[in-house]
Order: C-alpha cells, then structure tokens, then sequence
C-alpha cells in the first residue's frame, strides 16, 4: 500500500495566510521522500489553522506544526501515545513563545496529525479542521467538530431554532477547544488504526473548505480521483475561488490517495 499526497493553500479574501502544515513522507527503502506532491509507504501529516491575526495566527500554526511532526517522528511508541505527546509539545511550544513575546498573547491554533501506515490512519485532532474520507460513493468526517456548529445543529434538529437560522448563525465558527497554551479543552483521536483500501482519498483541510457542501467535496474528488492528488487539490481550491465568498478564510487541503 503506498500513499499519493499533495498539498495546496489559499489566502480568500484574505490579505495573509494563517494556516501552515507539514508533512514526512517514508519511502519503502526507508528513505525520506523529498518535500513536494510525492508517494510514500508511510506518511505523517499535520495542517494548523492560525487565530490572532496576522502575525500571532501565522506564528502558531507554523510553530505548532513544525514541533509536531518533530515530535511525533522522534517520538517512540504506539502511534496513539506519539500522536498526543506530539500535540502537547504543540502546544508547550505555543506557550513558550507567549512567555517569551508577551505581545503575542491570545494566539493559537487548530491542529489535525495524521499518520497513514499499511494499518491505515490515525489521528489527533482539537478544534475545526476536517478530515474527510472518501470511499466509493461515500463520504464521512472522521474527526470531531470543536466549533459551535455542532451545538447549534443540535437546536436545529431538537425543532428550537429553524435550519435557516441555524446555517447562518454567525457564533458557528466560534472555537470550544483550541491550541493556545493553556489546559486543552477537547481533544478528538483514534483508539485504533482505520483500515483503509486502495481507491480511498483522505482530505485534511482548515475551515475554509465548509464553503463547500459533503456532496460537492465527494463530486470533486470523484472528478479528480483518476488523475492525482494534486488535481484534486486544485480544483477543491478552484471551486471555493468560484464561490466569491465576501469573506472566504483562508483555506488549505492535504489530500491523500491510497494506491
């Protein structure tokens, strides 16, 4: 089993980009696979969506990306164990940052790891960032939602407010849960490996992508499936562009291919 990825980003409507990844792609000789659209035999993935402006929201999510995956691949152990030891170093590194730069104060970030190995996929998450897997005609979110949207659905389907009000409800991107120092509020993980099969396509993106619907994600990348990762990216991107949200966040997918 090998794993086709790429990676893509965009900044909206935005002037300045908040969100950030990484990505260690492990060849079948053991070597590490060059930065890039690249297949690998094992791969670690991880995408952080910024808060706190420009200069705060940009810093935590490169900050937390980079002391993940340096975590998670120096780390030993059962990937579950890696995976959380590496969020929390996350966010101590976060945390560090605010002492030292107390200017910086009320940054943070969402944060989804993954990592896809022949046992399949595992992952950890906190906040808002999706990730979708792609099988057949279907398509499901594996991970949690530590927004309010959720919540406010629950209203919804209960009858106490209408599906309107729901949809439009501005408090839906508000975070219960995120990464900024402090004590972590909710955290969403696997307890075991997600077997996955050839043809499966896994989507990890910041909250950008909501702009799109689950059925029009799974119509791209029915589209796409044939010609690359990369392909699927660029046209997930290209139909948020088409969209001309007046105030369209930023948005970045990592997209794996099982092959």
């Amino acid at each position: 089993m090998h794993f086709e990825y790429a990676t893509r980003a965009s900044k909206g409507a935005r002037s300045y980009q908040e969100d950030a990844v990484a990505l260690r792609g492990i060849a079948a000789d053991g070597a590490t696979v060059p930065d890039g659209d690249a297949t690998a035999a094992e791969l670690t993935a991880v995408l952080a969506d910024g808060m706190g402006g420009h200069t705060g929201g940009a810093r935590a999510s490169n900050l937390a990306c980079a002391h993940f995956l340096e975590n998670f691949v120096g780390g030993d152990g059962k990937a579950l164990r890696r995976l959380t030891s590496a969020l929390d170093a996350a966010n101590a590194a976060i945390q560090a940052e605010v002492e030292e730069h107390p200017a910086l104060a009320g940054m943070g970030c969402t944060l989804v790891g993954a990592t896809f190995t022949a046992q399949g996929i595992e992952w950890v998450s906190v906040g808002d960032s999706p990730v979708f897997l792609v099988r057949g005609e279907e398509i499901v979110v594996l991970n949690e939602d530590h927004s309010l949207a959720p919540e406010i659905d629950k209203l919804a389907e209960a009858g106490k407010i209408s599906w309107e009000a729901a949809l439009s409800d501005p408090r839906r991107h508000f975070l219960r849960s995120a990464l900024t120092g402090g004590e972590i509020e909710l955290v969403d993980c696997s307890m075991r490996p997600l077997a996955l099969v050839p043809g499966d396509v896994v989507v990890m993106a910041s909250d950008g992508i909501h702009t799109l619907t689950h059925d029009e994600i799974l119509k791209i990348t029915h589209a796409g499936h044939g010609k690359g990762s990369g392909v699927i990216a660029d046209a997930l991107l290209s139909e948020v562009a088409a969209r001309r949200q007046l105030y369209q966040d930023n948005t970045t997918l990592i997209i794996v291919r099982v092959s």
